[in-house]
């Protein structure tokens, strides 16, 4: 019902930039939010930003605060992550958190995954 699909990975030098996006098609009623988790190699997913769509609000990993920046509208979130570091180096997911139509009310918001980017900085 709900597709989300991410683009912008890829391979940069430690210091470097990439904007990562995303986009939620299909049979959407309403998006609470949308954000971003990355999982390195031998680790566990973790949560990196994520947008408030009602209220614009973002919210940050401690880790990423003040490198990172998360925007959007529309059923599309960008990421634009600076000063990138060697640990940053994981496969970055896309969430949203939405309520899709139905032929009766809407369903109860639920979280929807986007197949991943991956991001790699070199040292």
């Amino acid at each position: 019902q709900v597709q989300l699909v991410e683009s912008g990975g890829g391979l940069v030098q430690t210091g470097g930039s990439l904007r990562l996006s995303c986009a939620a098609s299909g049979s959407i009623f309403s998006i609470n939010y949308m954000g971003w988790y990355r999982q390195a190699a031998g680790k566990q997913r973790e949560f990196v930003a994520r947008l408030d769509f009602s209220s614009g609000r973002p919210h940050y990993a401690r880790s990423v605060r003040g490198r990172f920046t998360i925007s959007g509208d529309n059923a599309t979130v960008h990421l634009q992550m600076d000063s990138l570091q060697p640990e940053d180096t994981a496969i970055y997911y896309c969430m949203g958190d939405i309520a899709t139509m139905s032929d009766g009310p809407p369903t109860p918001y639920i979280n929807y995954w986007g197949k991943g980017t991956l991001v790699t900085v070199s040292s």
